[in-house]
């Protein structure tokens, strides 16, 4: 019986195929409508996605797909990040505000979206995934930019508040108030709000006035649950 050998794939050639990979999927989000301005293309271009998810999952890092990280928590499809990246309509020197940090990469592209003149501060409530997130931040360049703090995200970061940004990388069974507190006039939260673990609607509120908010759905999407005072119980 002949025995055929794969050919062996070294660092250079998984480069490679990275770099072709990304440029695919990027040409396919912007065929779709997913990527629509240039600043949210260069981003995703700019920012290396492999580089925030376990070593041995590399070779998924642009395949359009959610994946699973450490601690039942997983990085967003490129697809969805591109949706919060474009409905927030970002621009320098915002302050934005990132309930969820996972292994960072969904800030790093906020920050990367905003010419890394803006700020952007995120909660991780899970202290392992926060550790892991700053080592990553530094590595690829944006660990000056990026604030982690560790905590329940469910009650915003009253400290750094009022936020021109914010939103959530998880869902919740409502939108807690303090998130809309700490949301400046004029400034847009984005959040994954439904009674299901598994699924929920995408809702993006414009902040008219103190107490007048304009909401809008985005559409089905699924997000881990948000844990907190104001979400979900931790089982």
């Amino acid at each position: 019986m002949t025995v055929i050998q794969m050919p062996h794939r070294d660092e250079t050639n998984i480069k490679n195929d990275l770099i072709d990979e990304k440029k695919y999927l990027i040409g396919k989000l912007s065929k779709y409508g997913y990527i629509k301005t240039e600043k949210v293309k260069k981003a995703m271009n700019t920012v290396p996605r492999e580089e925030f998810i376990p070593k041995e999952k590399r070779s998924y890092a642009y395949v359009d797909r959610p994946l699973h990280l450490v601690k039942g928590q997983t990085i967003s499809a490129p697809h969805m990040v591109a949706i919060i990246c474009e409905t927030l309509e970002l621009e320098e020197n915002m302050k934005v505000l990132e309930i969820g940090t996972g292994f960072g990469y969904n800030a790093a592209v906020v920050a990367e979206v905003m010419n890394k003149k803006g700020h952007v501060y995120t909660i991780e409530r899970l202290k392992s995934l926060a550790k892991i997130a700053k080592e990553k931040l530094k590595v690829t360049g944006y660990e000056n930019v990026v604030d982690i703090i560790i905590g329940d995200g469910t009650l915003g970061y009253e400290k750094e508040a009022q936020f021109d940004r914010i939103y959530g990388t998880a869902g919740a069974p409502y939108i807690p108030e303090d998130l809309k507190k700490q949301l400046k006039v004029g400034g847009k939260l984005l959040i994954p709000v439904g009674n299901n673990l598994n699924f929920q609607e995408l809702i993006c509120i414009v902040k008219k006035s103190e107490n007048e908010f304009k909401e809008k759905s985005l559409g089905g999407v699924g997000f881990v649950p948000m844990i907190g005072k104001y979400g979900w119980e931790e089982k």
